[in-house]
């Protein structure tokens, strides 16, 4: 126990650090192209490593929906000559991790492992046959394709499923956003080999490509990883032509289902990464909905009416809009009861703003739980691969809590006035009150 609990405070010390000083992030363009993003830290003998890659579903189209997600997972079924067995028996022969990262924008691998010259040569060595030559054997295609469409088959029995996918493809139409990230049953069925292929060639590139290194190497070990893990790849950067969002069209869609209770979705565009607006955005939204128990849609819904268990609203930014969500579920015989207050909750809200209360505590619970997003490697080479995809500033992480601090009620009020329509909001009720 003793030796335990030394362990804890020595692990505390090195990680906070992060929380009170400035992240020293180090930034270079490496010969092939690859931009680098570097945390030297040397506490613990543990490097981490990110490749990311404008490669995320909403590269696929309509009719080959689930490429893209297809391409990463098998990027690490066998590589650089290979199998996907020798892959996972070299990696445990080191103890090293091997991980990915996917959602509309970005495709990415990840790699753990410890930092000595052997178990970090050959984990290195694996990320590198990953990352640019993957195999993409047709046998292991035809195995994870099966597998993908039964999932698919699986998720439209469900109702959250149900309802994200229909309150997607509400918000977004034809935008690539609305796309389903692990594609349609009759999409991934068709996927060929040769469609793997022609992605990773037009869409792994090196111009393109953001590393993010954080551990105990130095400027030069880690100038030469990034070099290595991006040297083979095709030189010429993608065309990224991203259509913009806009705005829907307003409308709510009740589809029955046997579940017990009824599940609730409600949409709009919301933020970009970039977004001017995303500060005071962050802070409205705790306050809105995204602050637990705090939140008003928790008080009003929850609180004072026991409508539901739960209730929450987020922001998902990307590199155009992502969706602003609010979710809950509830009994069907209230769902409709639960699905005005909660439109009438968020009106209120757009139309009055916070009060200052409101906006002191938000601030307070954001700023204080801050440290505890960077109190580790792994959390911080998430922030860099972040930082360096939607080129953000560097200091991103130390302005973060002075913009937080700076956000005024006015501020709050306009951004949502601004930015949040009511009354234009797409919505879902899956397992709908059957009316007789």
């Amino acid at each position: 126990m003793h030796v335990m609990r030394c362990l804890f405070f020595l692990l505390a010390g090195v990680y906070s650090q992060w929380a009170f000083a400035t992240l020293p992030i180090q930034h270079w363009q490496a010969s092939s192209g690859a931009r680098v993003f570097f945390v030297e830290s040397r506490e613990l003998p543990i490097l981490d490593v990110s490749v990311d890659f404008s490669a995320g579903s909403s590269t696929d189209t309509r009719e080959k929906s689930g490429r893209a997600g297809m391409t990463l997972y098998l990027s690490s079924l066998g590589a650089g000559g290979l199998t996907e067995d020798q892959i996972s028996k070299a990696l445990a022969d080191v103890g090293a991790q091997l991980g990915a990262h996917f959602d509309e924008d970005r495709a990415g691998l990840t790699l753990r492992t410890l930092s000595s010259a052997r178990e970090r040569g050959r984990a290195l060595d694996i990320l590198g046959r990953v990352v640019q030559h993957p195999a993409f054997d047709i046998n292991v295609l035809e195995r994870e394709k099966v597998r993908v469409v039964a999932g698919l088959r699986e998720a439209d029995t469900k109702p959250d499923n149900i309802a994200d996918r229909t309150l997607m493809k509400m918000l977004y139409g034809n935008h690539p956003y609305g796309l389903r990230g692990s594609g349609e049953i009759d999409s991934v069925s068709a996927l060929q080999r040769e469609d793997l292929v022609d992605l990773h060639r037009s869409r792994y590139s090196a111009a393109d490509a953001v590393v993010s290194i954080m551990g105990d190497v130095s400027r030069a070990e880690a100038a030469a990883i990034a070099e290595s893990l991006t040297k083979e790849l095709v030189q010429e950067k993608p065309v990224y032509n991203l259509l913009e969002v806009t705005a829907p069209i307003a409308d709510t869609k009740r589809i029955s289902h046997p579940a017990t209770q009824s599940h609730i979705q409600l949409a709009y565009p919301g933020l970009r990464r970039d977004d001017p607006d995303y500060f005071p955005l962050l802070v409205g939204n705790h306050i809105l909905g995204g602050g637990g128990f705090t939140s008003r849609l928790m008080e009003e819904i929850r609180r004072k009416r026991g409508l539901a268990y739960s209730v929450h609203s987020h922001f998902s930014p990307l590199r155009e809009q992502g969706p602003f969500e609010i979710g809950l579920q509830t009994q069907k015989e209230q769902s409709e009861e639960a699905l005005a207050l909660t439109r009438k909750i968020l009106a209120d809200f757009v139309a009055g703003g916070p009060t200052e209360e409101e906006l002191a505590a938000a601030k307070q619970n954001i700023i204080g739980s801050f440290p505890l997003r960077i109190d580790s490697n792994r959390k911080i080479i998430s922030y860099l691969a972040m930082i360096g995809f939607y080129k953000l500033p560097l200091t991103y992480l130390d302005d973060y809590v002075k913009a937080v601090a700076k956000v005024t009620v006015s501020q709050v009020s306009e951004a949502f006035r601004r930015r949040i329509d009511p009354m234009g909001m797409v919505a879902v009720v899956v397992g709908a009150e059957s009316k007789k």
